[in-house]
């Protein structure tokens, strides 16, 4: 690969149109149309000249220089695979830079070790990732970060007087983090308002924009300060693959960026290829499953045996649909639905018998999966816990992807049908195939 331009301006084409080929020249690579996949662990240096200068450029010693970027030295610090592949997670985002992790975990505990220090807090929205909580529960606690929670969908005043009483203790917030909308409850917390609060008191604002993806919102431009991913899910949307992002201003990523360095938390360059196929039909794939996702959460809606659907798209009037409408630009494919009666029981009973839909953990992929967040992805969170953030027995977490959502309905007709007596709903023919 010949090292030259590095990117081509995007002017104003879109993201969709510029996942094909942004961020690379086939004549860096023989002519091949599609980006190489660089399975190497290190990189040859012309001169011993320029492995100093690479070096004093990764290791911060030198000022970076736009004009003359870093060259390639070593995969654990940079390859093209990771580089090309960041560049196109900041044109969906409209972020200056971001950096690509082994996981979803990778870049979230990374990012947050190099971001707060000893002794300083983090102030979280609940519920979050089952990972994400226990890190913030009992890993970040055990070695010295203080953190504190507060239910999604809080308003301001509620978490400024959380970062007002760590301030009196001496311990000050470096950061406020949420997950919006929250997994696997759906609820939704005000990005700006919260990213305004933090600022104030001179906190970054971090998202976790996993459930709804760049497509269907962008926390950067409602002031959020860093967005999270577990790449994993929309953006991988295969579930081939296990992959993170962190995306932001260049100084903050930066920051992050040499924290992974050492940790090592960086993603393969074979990971990082096959994100590099996934990006070109994120559009189409997460617009499928949208679509989808409505007419699922509707018939869910009217079933007699469902009690209550979580779904941004069937919000009523009131503060969680203000949100939504100002931070958000769809509903996406996550949804959740609790049992009108019953509990564990119920709800296992309904999972085991779906056929098409899988039962399995993750989100984003092509294929529809569901599972039970209480006895599974937040397993770790105590009963007690668990129903205060809205957790119940009975809620089932349905992920769904793109197969006919006739099909879709019918697999959940039949497995809701189990639970005896059950009234059948007639699924409306679809007027066009979901594909």
């Amino acid at each position: 690969m010949k090292r030259g331009p590095k990117r081509k301006k995007p002017g104003l084409m879109r993201p969709e149109s510029l996942m094909m080929s942004y961020g690379y020249h086939p004549e860096w690579s023989e002519g091949a149309i599609k980006t190489p996949l660089f399975q190497t662990s290190t990189f040859v240096f012309h001169s011993a000249r320029e492995g100093k200068e690479f070096f004093s450029q990764a290791y911060g010693l030198k000022e970076k220089d736009p004009a003359h970027p870093m060259g390639l030295i070593y995969s654990r610090l940079n390859n093209p695979n990771l580089e090309i592949v960041e560049d196109r997670l900041n044109l969906w985002d409209r972020a200056e830079s971001s950096a690509v992790f082994a996981s979803g975990m990778a870049a979230i505990s990374t990012s947050i070790l190099a971001l707060v220090g000893l002794g300083e807090a983090v102030v979280f929205a609940r519920p979050v990732y089952g990972g994400t909580d226990y890190l913030l529960e009992h890993l970040l606690p055990e070695k010295g970060i203080v953190t504190r929670e507060f239910p999604a969908g809080a308003d301001a005043a509620e978490v400024e007087g959380i970062l007002e009483q760590l301030e009196e203790a001496g311990t000050p917030c470096r950061l406020v983090f949420m997950e919006t909308p929250a997994n696997p409850t759906l609820v939704e917390t005000d990005i700006e308002a919260l990213a305004a609060v933090a600022h104030r008191h001179g906190a970054l604002c971090a998202v976790d924009n996993t459930l709804l993806g760049p497509l269907y919102q962008r926390p950067l431009e409602h002031g959020a300060d860093l967005v999270l991913y577990s790449a994993t899910k929309n953006l991988g949307g295969h579930s081939d693959l296990v992959a993170g992002v962190a995306l932001g201003s260049g100084e903050l990523v930066e920051s992050i960026k040499l924290y992974r360095t050492i940790l090592g938390s960086m993603l393969d360059p074979h990971s990082a290829w096959l994100l590099l196929r996934s990006l070109e039909t994120a559009k189409l794939r997460m617009t499928c499953a949208c679509k989808n996702a409505q007419k699922v959460a509707a018939w869910l809606a009217k079933h007699p045996r469902v009690g209550r659907v979580h779904y941004p798209g069937l919000l009523p009037e009131g503060d969680q649909k203000g949100i939504h409408e100002r931070q958000a630009l769809g509903p996406g494919a996550m949804l959740a639905f609790e049992l009108a009666e019953g509990g564990e029981q119920e709800a296992f009973r309904v999972i085991d018998n779906t056929e098409l839909i899988k039962l399995a953990v993750s989100l984003g992929g092509t294929e529809s999966l569901v599972e039970h967040p209480s006895s599974m992805t937040h397993a770790d969170v105590p009963p007690d816990e668990q129903a205060a953030i809205g957790i119940t027995a009975s809620l089932i977490r349905l992920s769904v992807g793109i197969e006919h959502p006739d099909d879709l309905i019918a697999d959940l007709a039949a497995a809701l049908d189990t639970l005896e007596p059950a009234a059948v709903v007639e699924a409306e023919p679809s007027e066009e195939s979901s594909t």
